[in-house]
Order: structure tokens, then C-alpha cells, then sequence
């Protein structure tokens, strides 16, 4: 009959969902009795999703049944689930488990906007962050290229999908649940339904922050999800031209009337970095954000400039904020996420949505005219 040394070796292979470490070495386990051919095992866990508890129920009883043990009485100990507040107070939550949502938005595509969303999550992770990205960009999901995900298979679990999990952050990607290079031909009702499918059917743990990396624009997605959850705040990213700044304004506008507020705005392509003499020269403009942060009652959190290793990062699926933290584009992640960080931890406990929600009836059109 084993003994519980020889069942905490086999208990060091249960690996706790969505990290590489296991239960023993994260300090879940917390109890082991041998009663004869009897055994009890108590594991607490800090996740209160119903998943997580049953993959590592699954997996425990796997492991002890490899060395005979079949008679096991296991308690497995968790918080209680997070239950969402009154729609009369706060308005709609449908994924209660995260703390904090931030809308990463832009005016117009091509900004790299993308890129920005990676790589401060990234950077919000190296700080401590229980951190997620959802990359709720429906017609161009290129968050698996540059986490180098791309024909990673998604694993399902009961029925929700499993996020991957890479340099610290859980992703999930609309790109990794169609085929590759497939276009979308939606309309909007189809949008809205993918965006909350995306939040309700996707197994997130419990996050510190969940960054959404939206579709370009103002439209359907973006109304669609500041009604289905709080948003805590919303980052804009834009270039310095005049013509990207007049985008960045209706995307900023649209954070206010939808009563978001603004965690800032990225400034990217401000300035280009010589890879070779490491000098920085103004060739799309630089600085031009200051004035409409100011204008929007905001601040910019970091001016990123064109640098030849960012572009390679996102290609090649290594995000430079950690694959490259001494370069200057780096720290400027680094800097600016830790701004946000500050800026959530400040409205976090205000975040609502009740004044957009919906006022008709199920089934019924806004654009109704009543009789």
C-alpha cells in the first residue's frame, strides 16, 4: 500500500489548470491521511470556477489510481463563486470572475493596435498582474501570431474552451476558433453574439485584468461589450498624423458617451529608432497626442517609436517588452503599463454599465416607434 510520501510524489504531476506548476508546488495540497486501504486527500484552490475543480479532480484520481489507490475520499476546498450584483445597481456582468476590463480601441485600423494590447499585458504580467487578453478583433484576430499561437489547437473543457497561456498572460483569440485566413462576412447581430460568447463561454479565471483588443471603429462590438460588462477604462491607440487624430476622436468621444473612462492614449510610430546608431528621428511626427489627451481630460502613456524589433516580435511571436526589456520601446511599455495599473486601481470600485443598458423589450427594435 503506498504511503503519503509515495502519494504526494504522484501529486506533483497534477498540474494546476493554466500554469506549468503543479498543486503540491503551488501549496494547494493541504492535507494527506492513510487510513489502511483508505486515503484522504484535502487540496484548496483559489479559483471558484467549476472547471478548474473538476479537471484537477479528474487528474488526482488519475495519478493515485497509477500506483492502486481507488479508495479516496477528496475534498477539494474553493471560494465561493462571484455572484453578479443587481442589474438596478450596476448594470450587466457576465463574466463576474474579472476584476477589471480594459477596451483597447483605435479610430482606424493599421495604428498597431494589436501590438500595443500584446505587449502591455505582457508588461502588466512582469508586474504581478493576474492578467488576459481577449482578442475580440473579429475580422483581423492577429493576437495568435504575435503570441505565437498560430495552429495551436484549442482544448475544450465540459463546455467552455480553455485559454492558452504564454509569457504570463491567458489568451484567447477569434482567430484561434476559425480557420486560418477564413473571412467573415457578419452583420451586426452576429458580431454582438460572438463578442458575449467570447466572455461567457470562455473559461477565464479569475483575473486582475482582462485586456479586449476591439475591432477598429465605433460600432456594434464595442457597444456590445460595454453593455455585457463594466468596462474599468479604455486605452486609445492612434499615430501622430492629423488625419489618424481625427479617428482617435471618435473613438475618445465614444468612451464618453458610453461613460468609460479613459485609462489614456498610446502614441505609436512617434519617432523611428536607428537600429544601427540608435538615434531617434521624427519622420511621422511625434508628440501630436499631448494636445487631445489634454483636450479628452487624459494623459498619453507612452509615445512608441518605430523600431524594427517590435515589428520582428510580432511576426515571430516573442513581444519585445520580454523578449527584449533593456530596449527603449520596452521601458516605455513597461512605463506606460504601469501608469494604467495605477489609473485602474484608482476607478476599478466605480466601474458600471447600468445607464446603457438596453430600454426595449426582448425582441423588440430601438428604432420602434411605440403607438
Amino acid at each position: 500500500m503506498a504511503n503519503i510520501a509515495d502519494i504526494k510524489k504522484e501529486l506533483e504531476k497534477v498540474i494546476y489548470p493554466g500554469f506549468t506548476k503543479s498543486i503540491v508546488e503551488f501549496g494547494f495540497l493541504k492535507n494527506v491521511e492513510v487510513n489502511g486501504d483508505a486515503v484522504s486527500i484535502l487540496v484548496e484552490i483559489t479559483s471558484s470556477v467549476q472547471e478548474v475543480e473538476h479537471e484537477i479532480r479528474t487528474n488526482i484520481k488519475k495519478v493515485l489510481e497509477n500506483i492502486g489507490i481507488t479508495n479516496l475520499d477528496l475534498q477539494v476546498k474553493k471560494p465561493e463563486s462571484p455572484k453578479q450584483t443587481s442589474n438596478s445597481v450596476s448594470g450587466k456582468n457576465i463574466a463576474p470572475q474579472i476584476k477589471n476590463f480594459v477596451m483597447v480601441s483605435s479610430g482606424k485600423g493599421g495604428v498597431g493596435k494589436s501590438t500595443t494590447t500584446v505587449n502591455l499585458a505582457v508588461a502588466a504580467a512582469m508586474q504581478g498582474k493576474r492578467v488576459g487578453i481577449l482578442d475580440a478583433d473579429i475580422y483581423g484576430p492577429n493576437i495568435p501570431r504575435m503570441f505565437g499561437l498560430q495552429g495551436k489547437e484549442v482544448e475544450v473543457i465540459g463546455n467552455k474552451a480553455k485559454p492558452f497561456h504564454a509569457y504570463g498572460v491567458d489568451v484567447m483569440s477569434m482567430g484561434s476558433l476559425m480557420e486560418e485566413g477564413q473571412a467573415l462576412i457578419w452583420r451586426g447581430a452576429m458580431i454582438m453574439k460572438a463578442i458575449q460568447q467570447l466572455l461567457r463561454d470562455i473559461l477565464w479565471e479569475e483575473l486582475d485584468i482582462l485586456f479586449i483588443d476591439m475591432p477598429p471603429g465605433t460600432g456594434d462590438a464595442q457597444l456590445t461589450l460595454a453593455q455585457s460588462v463594466p468596462v474599468t477604462c479604455g486605452v486609445n491607440v492612434t499615430t501622430p498624423q492629423h488625419v489618424a487624430l481625427d479617428d482617435s476622436r471618435r473613438s475618445l468621444d465614444m468612451f464618453q458617451k458610453l461613460h468609460i473612462p479613459v485609462g489614456g492614449i498610446v502614441e505609436n510610430m512617434s519617432g523611428f529608432i536607428c537600429p544601427t546608431c540608435n538615434t531617434e528621428s521624427d519622420i511621422f511626427g511625434m508628440g501630436t497626442c499631448e494636445a487631445l489627451a489634454k483636450e479628452y481630460g487624459t494623459t498619453v502613456l507612452g509615445n512608441l517609436p518605430i523600431e524594427p524589433a517590435i515589428r520582428e516580435g510580432g511576426d515571430n511571436g516573442k513581444p519585445i517588452v520580454y523578449f527584449h526589456p533593456e530596449s527603449i520601446s520596452a521601458k516605455r511599455y513597461m512605463k506606460a503599463a504601469e501608469t494604467l495599473i495605477e489609473f485602474i486601481d484608482n476607478v476599478s470600485e466605480k466601474a458600471e454599465n447600468a445607464s446603457i443598458q438596453p430600454t426595449t423589450p426582448p425582441g423588440v427594435s430601438a428604432c420602434s416607434t411605440a403607438k
